[in-house]
């Protein structure tokens, strides 16, 4: 694994303007990379890191210490799976399609680590990643693979957030029409 991608942390806010702060924070008190810092759905703001696990640990501790009152939610992961970190990116490489699995999270950035649960559990490789744009503050992922893949992963993605609250709901489509990839990826 690329040492560039070792480690993600993201921390959501409630306040864009704490979230700008906080994602300045970030940068200043540790030697990280931005992935993303966006605006989401409804007026909140997400930002990304990535480096080693110890300066992405210091990073979102800082961000959070900065604004607690404004933190929805965060996390690090380390050791994420580079498919995660391309979907992030809106890279999603699956040409493959066979069986569609969903999952829907009700926190826009806990799709992230539904995600990566959720790819590291079976041969299944990522259709799209959304976080919270136009979606109410959710997030969902779309993977694609064989009927049984697809629920393995959906199931173990389902259960990393479960077991935090924040899953809305799993699904696999065995076999869904072309129409279907066709408008969601």
């Amino acid at each position: 694994m690329s040492e560039l991608y070792a480690a993600v942390g993201m921390v959501e806010f409630t306040s864009i303007a704490a979230g700008i702060d906080g994602a300045d924070r970030m940068i200043k008190s540790a030697r990280v990379q931005p992935i993303f810092f966006k605006t989401i759905c409804p007026g909140k703001f997400v930002a990304a890191v990535t480096g080693d696990v110890a300066s992405v640990t210091s990073a979102v501790a800082a961000a959070r210490e900065r604004h607690p009152d404004t933190v929805v939610d965060w996390f690090v992961i380390a050791n994420i799976h580079p498919e995660v970190v391309q979907g992030l990116a809106g890279v999603c490489p699956a040409t493959d399609r066979k069986a569609l699995g969903i999952i829907e999270t009700f926190s826009a950035i806990s799709v992230v680590m539904a995600a990566d649960a959720a790819v590291k559990a079976a041969n299944v490789h990522l259709v799209d990643v959304r976080i919270a744009l136009a979606l109410g503050g959710k997030g969902y992922i779309l993977l694609t693979g064989d009927v049984t893949a697809c629920e393995a992963a959906v199931e173990a993605g389902g259960a990393a957030v479960a077991r935090l609250g924040l899953l809305v709901g799993k699904i696999v489509i065995a076999n869904p029409s072309e129409e279907i990839f066709a408008q969601l990826g």
